[in-house]
């Protein structure tokens, strides 16, 4: 897979986020406590733009009336049906078995390395076809 340099560390504080768009998909790129994680920018319930959710944490009842907040701020949620998702790993906690959001690998590179390369120039063929020029992609 190709790398797409997004942000600079600094563009993305810890506890925020930013949306790019790579190679047509929208993806949700986060900071967790120093931490990078990225995900699609699609709810697979319906289809929102799930990066926009607010990021919660995740609340757990053992009994009911007892309630506690665990894993602070690691869970997104989705802004038109309130679906939760872990953000490090995209598995939903509303239906865990079935459904996920797609992530991505991230890393943080310095940018000497990144100013290096190896850089490729894409190219595509082209020829002179009766006076017409034709470009292949």
């Amino acid at each position: 897979m190709a790398k797409h340099v997004v942000a600079t560390v600094a563009e993305i504080p810890p506890g925020g986020r930013k949306i790019v768009t790579v190679r047509g998909r929208e993806i949700g790129v986060f900071n967790l406590g120093g931490a990078f994680h990225a995900l699609i920018n699609r709810c697979p319930h319906q289809g929102a733009a799930l990066c926009t959710g607010a990021i919660v944490s995740r609340l757990e009842a053992p009994v009911p009336g007892e309630y506690r907040l665990t894993r602070p701020d690691t869970m997104i949620r989705c802004p038109w049906h309130c679906w939760e998702f872990d953000i490090a790993t995209g598995q939903s906690w509303c239906e865990p078995d079935d459904v996920k959001a797609r992530t991505y690998n991230v890393s943080v590179e310095p940018g000497e390395a990144l100013a290096k390369g190896p850089f490729t120039a894409e190219t595509v063929p082209v020829s002179v076809e009766q006076d017409y020029v034709v470009v292949e992609v």
